[in-house]
Formats: C-alpha cells, sequence, structure tokens
C-alpha cells in the first residue's frame, strides 16, 4: 500500500525533529558533561562550605567586614592581615575556623590564590603554629579535591588538560612499586602544579592512603618557606620572591631523594 504524501511528509518531519533533538542533546551534554546527581554532590560540597563560613561570620562580634576578601595581591594581603590581627586573640577558634573552611574550599575547586593564605597564616601564627595549620588545611583541601573529582571529575579533566592526563596516567602505571616516592618526588618539585595532582590522582588509581601521606609529607618544605616568609611579609616585593634559586634547588634536591630508593631497588638484582 502506497505512503500518502501528506503522510511521508509528517514521518520525514518527525525524524527532522528527532534528529535535531539528539543532536541538540548531545551538544547540552558536551558543554555539561556532568550529571544531576553529580552536579547535586558538587553542589551540596558548595553548600556545607558556605553554611560553615556564614556559622562563624555569626559568631564575631559586630564591626565592619569589608576586608573579608580572597586576597589576589600582596596589598590585599597587607590589608586583610591588619585587620584579622585585631582578631586572632581575642577570637581564636573563629579565625582558624574560617581560615581552614577558606583554605580548604579554595583548594577543593581549584581556586588561585592558596599561597596567599600561606603568607596570612605564617603573618598571624608564627612558623611552626603556621606550617602545622597550613599543611592541615592543604592535605584536608587536596583530600577533598581527591574524592569530589573521583566523583565528577572525569570528564573534565578529559577536556582540561588531555595530554598531561596521558602522561602522568602512563608515569603512574610504570611507578607501581614505588608509587610512594613519585608522589613525594611530584609534591616536593614543581614537575606537575598540586592542583592538577589532586584532580588527576583518583583518575590515574593513585590509591588514597598513598595520595594522602605523599601530599602531608611533602607539602612540608613548601609549607615552611611560605610560612617563614609571611612572617616578614613586609620585605616581600612580589610572590615571586618567595622561591629563589636556592629554594628550588633544595626543593629539588629533596625531590630526588624521595625518588632514589625506587631507583636503587630497580638496579639491584633480585
Amino acid at each position: 500500500m502506497e505512503q500518502k504524501p501528506s503522510e511521508a511528509t509528517s514521518s520525514s518531519s518527525s525524524s527532522i525533529r528527532s534528529d535535531d533533538y539528539k543532536m541538540k542533546s548531545s551538544s547540552f551534554s558536551s558543554k555539561f558533561p556532568l550529571t544531576f546527581w553529580e552536579m547535586a554532590g558538587a553542589s551540596g560540597v558548595v553548600l556545607s562550605f558556605a553554611v560553615g563560613l556564614v556559622g562563624v561570620y555569626l559568631t564575631l562580634p559586630d564591626s565592619d567586614y569589608s576586608f573579608l576578601k580572597l586576597p589576589k595581591s600582596l596589598e590585599d594581603l597587607h590589608i586583610l592581615r591588619d585587620n584579622l590581627e585585631r582578631y586572632t586573640s581575642d577570637y581564636t577558634v573563629q579565625v582558624l575556623v574560617g581560615y581552614c573552611t577558606v583554605y580548604i574550599f579554595m583548594q577543593t575547586f581549584m581556586i588561585p590564590g592558596t599561597v596567599f593564605m600561606s603568607l596570612l597564616a605564617g603573618s598571624l601564627f608564627g612558623v611552626l603554629r603556621g606550617v602545622a595549620l597550613v599543611v592541615f588545611a592543604a592535605t584536608a583541601g587536596a583530600s577533598s579535591c581527591y574524592f569530589l573529582s573521583n566523583l565528577i571529575g572525569r570528564p573534565l579533566i578529559s577536556s582540561l588538560w588531555p595530554d598531561k592526563l596521558v602522561f602522568f596516567q602512563d608515569q603512574v602505571a610504570k611507578r607501581r612499586e614505588g608509587l610512594l616516592n613519585y608522589m613525594l618526588f611530584l609534591r616536593l618539585t614543581p614537575t606537575l602544579p598540586n592542583m592538577f595532582i589532586n584532580v588527576a590522582s583518583p583518575i590515574v588509581n593513585v590509591p588514597y592512603h598513598i595520595f594522602l601521606l605523599a601530599t602531608c609529607i611533602g607539602l612540608i618544605p613548601a609549607a615552611y618557606v611560605t610560612v617563614k616568609a609571611g612572617i616578614t611579609l613586609g620585605e616581600l616585593q612580589s610572590i615571586g620572591d618567595l622561591y629563589d634559586i636556592t629554594s628550588i634547588g633544595t626543593l629539588f634536591l629533596i625531590g630526588l631523594a624521595s625518588v632514589t630508593p625506587t631507583f636503587i631497588s630497580k638496579k639491584m638484582p633480585s
């Protein structure tokens, strides 16, 4: 039985609309590669941080807090430090909780500027307490980023850093036996950005216990350099002054020392 022209036209139009819908859906998926529940999980993390910051804010005395913003320059950092010094002694707990919440939030969502937060820790709390605070907050933030990336990171990392991700995956696969030493080397040296290590580690199957231990230990030298510089904050002219040739060379030597046992074990006969 022959199909009527009107029916054929209707069928053709329906097919075209269906193809258009699929193309639009595909385009939407490429722009938004996360599912609803993945987006809901990430939003829940953001909401948790927001609730924590609001709680800290409500426990502080009534005052003008217009100075409270993420520092983007040394000038911003000076303003923040000068104002927070008035509250640190009387509201130590609130300042510590607020500081850690902000630092962890920045690490979790890869927001630049944690170097300013490390300088602030040295300026407000001194070297020993400052280093302990920075290492704790940085490790907690890196862990939070690790688990969030494990939930929603794969499509984002694959689109943002495809070549770097392939390189990291190959290196991790080659160094499974000495993975802790390799991760320590990465943390101690600027071979790969810490931000990238945080989000890519779960994607390339770095076990969390190795990630945690390498992060906690590997961040100590750089944290010490930055926190110590924060004590003499007024002498800093730029962030570049933090890492001179001597500091970078020292970090590389420590990093090489961390991977030396792996090289020796490979050369030793079994």
